[in-house]
């Protein structure tokens, strides 16, 4: 909107005008002709008294003509509404120009319809009509130029907004200083109590048993002290007899006074006996705990006794701690520092990597207060290495693998072989990256793979969130099939206790690979049926996208002009019948591009040629160097199963076939390949490991168990078996959807 003068020259205005603070069509803007002007008052007044002296400023003349009507049948285009100061000009004499304030009606001729706005309106004026009067003349001006009550609002909104951003800033600081405050003073406070007890260290004992001797030993109690923890190291296994029959075992036998013991009655002896099973390969060594809780400070008796078949003396390690603290408060503590450490996870308040630093400092705190801080040494024994070690050497192959290009070749492969059809792609590319998921980290092949199929889909003009989210289900799917194809997975493999029970490379593999081909089969479909609803499409022409936005401005606009008048009426009529109108061509246009959508794409050979000049295999003969060293190594994987004879673990294949790799690929600026090692992630395990066996000394890891065997004991016997894989499985299912699998993984 502007205002004219006397003279015909433009000057600024009001406030600037927002129509819903979008661009609107041009025409709005622009159509403003005819200059005649009305005195105030009736439609058929004298125009030659076009601005009396005495109203200077206080109203302005809508010219109401004959364009209007053919103006909402033009072209399309967008312009924004010209703004307007709020400066008042020096003329004394204003005309209002507006296309929406142009009347269609030709028999009564022009008409001007006065528009007022507060600001218009001089102190020397006198209000004669009364204010509901004026706010029914000024309703037509504020709803058609779009200076309605929504709009002043939201200028008031724009006005209080810089004060809103303020305040939301400032919360934000405060919120981000809590919390980096609240963690630093967790941080100082665990150092602390951490640093306050020493470490006391174990004293081993060397004992030599047989069956015709026994060993006995008294041991004082401490004041303080509320368990009593005894340790065994030697040939000896943790869980019970493999078949039935006669087995060699030792028994440790704890006896105490009990504490309700009074003056008049003797106390009586309470006896806790503890049986552990010798292993029959006498070289092999593990250690064992147990605790016991002290009921009295009298003194603790420990006798152990052996039932051997042979009367040869086996050799023995024992040693006993005094530890502060009961098993309940130990389990409450472990349990609040795994909630936290998920809960840090969860909300991501810090890095995965820095939460379980976090944990693992409060678990050491913990067992330091406790009485059984552990030594570094101790505590660097707790990190899985073989499991860090194949992560490492596998990060170094897939980082050399990702320069060959071979991932952009496969997705180009996978366009050419569909020979442009949408889902015949899609389902390729799944299979694609879920086979080679299967042998490489998942997380890199998705990274690998997502520019490619960005630009895949904009050859088809396909919505690529779709096709993404499909990807990711199919490369966790493929990453489940192997022992290396996903970081869980190396969890469960490279664990010696599932090693020696028979769980290594191959049987892992071997189990995993045929449910996984079930689950493809399933998914396929599955994946067909949830998209069946959902445009692939998404992704629609800038003319159609411009179409739906006009529709929608003109379609606001004839809604907010309230028929109050004939003029109103006829407005909005007009305003309507251009909605409707631009609806018909909308629908046009659409059976058009979707009909051009359903077919083949006829282009697929030029696509297929561009694509191929930007995406292709960077360096054959690295691709061939890696492909042989990788398959080597897989090789070696299953061969280690089988073969007794090769002395290699997991973990030395994977750094064995990193180094012939970089030796044969002749890496010179090695800086490159150790930035694309995830060193984040392999401290998060390292940290992960110290967490979970922190934990387990504080009997949070038997606790569990505990719990999870009496809930299945409640279940009859003869389907325990069937209600602990469902527990499991479901448990684990339920929780690794919130919680990251790995930690999951671990605490399992």
């Amino acid at each position: 909107m502007h205002l004219e003068g006397r003279d015909g020259r433009r000057y600024p205005g009001a406030p600037a005008v927002e129509l819903l603070q979008t661009s609107v069509p041009s025409g709005l803007a622009e159509l403003v002709a005819g200059k005649r002007r009305l005195p105030r008052g009736a439609g058929g007044a004298d125009p030659s008294h076009s601005c009396p002296r005495g109203a200077a400023g206080q109203s302005s003349w809508a010219p109401a003509g004959q364009e209007f009507a053919s103006f909402l049948t033009k072209g399309r285009s967008h312009s924004s509404l010209p703004q307007m100061s709020s400066s008042r000009s020096k003329d004394s004499c204003f005309t209002e120009n507006t296309p929406l304030l142009r009347n269609s009606l030709q028999e009564k001729g022009s008409r001007c319809i006065p528009v007022y706005h507060p600001e218009f309106i001089t102190a020397e004026e006198s209000w004669e009509d009364s204010s509901a009067d004026w706010e029914r003349r000024y309703l037509l001006s504020r709803e058609v130029s779009g200076l309605s009550a929504s709009a002043s609002s939201e200028k008031g909104d724009l006005l209080d907004s810089p004060h809103i951003r303020l305040r939301l800033s400032k919360l934000r600081r405060c919120v981000q200083w809590l919390k980096v405050m609240g963690l630093f003073a967790f941080v100082v406070l665990c150092s602390i109590l951490f640093s306050l007890y020493p470490d006391q260290g174990k004293l081993w004992q060397l004992l030599a048993l047989s069956p015709l001797e026994n060993y006995s030993v008294n041991l004082s109690s401490h004041v303080d002290s509320t368990l009593l923890q005894v340790d065994l190291a030697g040939a000896l296994v943790a869980s019970g007899p493999s078949r039935p029959g006669r087995e060699e075992h030792i028994v440790v036998e704890l006896t105490q006074a009990d504490a309700l013991g009074s003056r008049w009655r003797r106390p009586q002896q309470v006896t806790h006996n503890w049986t552990v099973y010798l292993n029959p390969r006498r070289s092999e060594h593990s250690v064992m705990s147990r605790t016991f809780e002290v009921l009295t400070r009298e003194t603790v008796s420990i006798s152990i006794r052996a039932s051997l078949q042979q009367t040869q003396a086996v050799p023995l390690l024992m040693a006993h701690q005094y530890l502060r603290g009961s098993v309940e408060t130990q389990v409450t503590i472990a349990t609040a520092i795994l909630a936290g450490v998920y809960a840090l996870i969860i909300f991501e308040i810090v890095h995965r990597t820095l939460a379980a630093m976090l944990g693992s400092l409060a678990a050491l705190a913990a067992l330091a207060v406790i009485g059984d801080r552990p030594s570094l040494t101790h505590v660097v024994e707790w990190i899985d290495f073989e499991t860090l070690a194949l992560l490492f050497g596998m990060m170094i192959l897939v980082a050399i693998f990702s320069e060959t290009g071979f991932f952009d070749y496969c997705a180009v492969k996978a366009y050419r072989l569909s020979r442009g059809r949408v889902w015949a792609m899609i389902i390729m590319l799944c299979l694609i990256a879920a086979v080679l998921s299967a042998f490489l980290d998942n997380v890199t092949t998705m990274l690998l793979f997502t520019p490619v199929t960005i630009r895949l889909c904009e050859v088809l003009n396909l919505d690529p969130r779709q096709v993404l989210i499909a990807e990711v289900i199919f490369t966790n799917i493929g990453g489940a099939a192997t022992a290396i194809g996903d970081p869980p997975n190396v969890i469960i493999v490279s664990n010696q206790e599932l090693r020696k029970m028979g769980l290594d490379f191959a049987g892992f593999t071997a189990h995993m690979f045929i449910g996984i081909c079930l689950v493809l089969l399933v998914c396929f479909p599955l994946l067909r049926l949830l998209y069946w609803n959902r445009k692939l499409y998404n992704k629609e022409p800038s003319e159609i996208v411009e179409l739906k936005h006009e529709i929608h401005v003109w379609r606001l606009t004839a809604q907010r002009i309230s028929p109050a008048s004939r003029e109103e009426t006829a407005v909005r009529r007009l305003l309507l019948g251009k909605v409707l109108a631009l609806e018909h061509l909308l629908a046009r246009r659409l059976h058009t591009f979707h009909r051009q959508i359903s077919q083949e794409d006829k282009n697929w050979e030029t696509n297929i040629q561009e694509l191929q000049k930007k995406h292709r295999i960077s360096d054959g003969i690295l691709l061939a160097k890696c492909l042989t060293v990788l398959g080597f190594v897989i090789f070696m994987f299953f061969l280690n199963s089988f073969v007794p004879g090769i002395h290699l673990d997991l973990g030395w294949i994977a750094i064995l076939g990193a180094i012939w790799l970089l030796i044969l690929a002749d890496i010179h600026d090695f800086e490159i390949i150790l930035h694309r090692v995830e060193w984040a992630t392999l401290l998060f395990f390292a940290a992960l490991f110290v967490l979970m066996e922190a934990l387990a000394h504080l009997h949070l890891i038997e606790y569990v168990g505990e719990q999870t065997a009496l809930l299945i004991k409640m279940v009859p016997e003869e389907q325990r078996l069937i209600a602990a894989i469902v527990l499991v499985v479901w448990v684990s299912a339920l929780a690794s959807s919130l919680i990251d699998n790995i930690p999951f993984t671990a605490t399992m």
